[in-house]
């Protein structure tokens, strides 16, 4: 196999101050599209008196108000769209399972860009052309499934279009159609490697030798289950649907130490969650971006909720994020402990007898919150290992998160999925009072 870095492309290729150049370009024009053609933009900018002239430097674009979910749901469904409706080739929307959904918007040029940058990210991921790509993210309005589709397939790959569910069936795909890279939530992988398992195959002895998870969190030692029991290289790749889709960062299958941010197109910044303050390279906080090069929607300092934080570029010049520790918005407060979803996931992957997905379910008596992990066994497991299995996680969750919770173990594949995600957080409490 070539040397990776004899396959970048011009973009890969640029020297620091080279990139800085084309970024405070791109930023420039890009702010100035957003102010000419969308009003909710010239209202904000005018608000926060500022305008896209005043941007001469990269460090000027702080001064720049934050756009956030919020913002685009009040525009739904193309209030954001800086082109004519005639220009615009694809449309994609967010599940709407929290409120109104978030409409996104294409043009040719998008789409080709978008390719690119998928191709890009399964490049590093060490997928090559000619590549068997098994894509078993959803397809439809979620952009999973056709942003890795078209971007294999403008890396010169081989594509099968297995989309999400049916997982007996993708098995049987995997073993017919010997695909060398899967592209998939890290969450469903684990459940076709319990499918494998329950076949009597070994995953091992496949023909994949690349995965490339995104769409959800997940954690080293998810990581190493995965890479252990499947003998691949297992990678991140990283993209929300308000900032383009899949292919806003992806991990370098040679360094493996966070996703690199292919900033010639997407500008990352981290900001304090509560006071909005830029932070300094290497502090952790939540992921903000801002588009470079979208014509159809470009998006400035879009708040994506995603805690992580910037780093310098290792295997190309572009700085990295570390891989997301958790969401903003998925914070919970249980009397008085701060806890996120992956703090839980890392204590049930340790656990024998349970498989790697979980669900938190929040209730409230009287005026006490109240916390339950609900876990799903692993196919065979008796009564005696699950119940093992959740005394092990009460215990664990005490001592090293320091809040007491309930467990439930409950059947294999009985948690409700959406798009082979498994819904982290259900909160049960009443609405008309916080977390406390």
């Amino acid at each position: 196999m070539a040397d990776a870095r004899e396959l970048l492309d011009a973009g890969e290729r640029l020297g620091l101050e080279e990139l800085r150049t084309l970024q405070l370009e791109r930023l420039r024009a890009s702010l100035r599209h957003a102010y000419e053609q969308v009003p909710f933009y010239r209202e904000s900018f005018d608000k926060a008196g500022i305008r896209p002239e005043d941007c001469r430097s990269l460090e000027d674009l702080a001064r720049f108000p934050c756009t956030t979910k919020a913002d685009l749901r009040e525009n739904y469904p193309f209030g954001m769209f800086a082109v004519p409706r005639e220009r615009i080739r694809r449309l994609h929307a967010s599940s709407g399972t929290t409120g109104r959904p978030t409409v996104v918007g294409y043009t040719e040029n998008d789409l080709s860009m978008w390719a690119d940058m998928v191709a890009r990210s399964i490049r590093a991921a060490g997928g090559r052309p000619g590549d068997v790509v098994h894509v078993a993210y959803g397809y439809g309005l979620f952009t999973g499934g056709l942003g890795a589709h078209y971007g294999a397939e403008r890396l010169g790959c081989t594509v099968v279009p297995a989309s999400g569910g049916m997982t007996a069936r993708q098995v049987q795909l995997i073993q017919d159609l010997e695909p060398a890279v899967i592209m998939v939530t890290p969450s469903y992988m684990l459940t076709l490697l319990d499918e494998f398992e329950r076949q009597g195959v070994d995953p091992r002895t496949t023909s994949l030798r690349v995965g490339i998870f995104g769409a959800e969190p997940w954690t080293e030692q998810m990581r190493r289950e995965i890479e252990e029991r499947f003998a691949i290289d297992a990678v991140d790749i990283y993209g929300l649907s308000e900032v383009v889709g899949p292919g806003v960062a992806q991990e370098c299958v040679e360094t493996k130490d966070g996703l690199t941010v292919w900033e010639d197109h997407f500008y990352p910044e981290v900001i304090d969650p509560v006071t909005g303050e830029v932070l300094p390279e290497g502090e952790r906080g939540e992921l903000v971006f801002t588009s470079l090069t979208k014509e159809a929607m470009p998006i400035i300092r879009y708040r994506t909720r995603d805690l992580s934080r910037l780093l310098p570029g290792t295997a190309r010049v572009f700085r990295r994020m570390e891989k997301i520790s958790g969401r903003s918005d998925d914070l919970v407060i249980l009397r008085g402990v701060n806890l996120f979803p992956t703090q839980i996931e890392e204590i049930v992957l340790r656990t024998p007898g349970v498989a790697p997905h979980f669900q938190l379910r929040l209730t409230r008596t009287g005026r006490m919150d109240s916390l339950t992990v609900r876990a799903e066994a692993r196919a065979g497991a008796t009564s005696e290992v699950r119940e093992a299995a959740a005394r092990s996680i009460v215990t664990a969750v005490k001592n090293g998160i320091g809040v007491s919770v309930d467990v439930e173990i409950v059947e294999p594949e009985s948690l409700e999925r959406s798009v082979g995600k498994i819904r982290r957080i259900v909160d049960l409490r009443p609405r008309d009072t916080g977390q406390g």
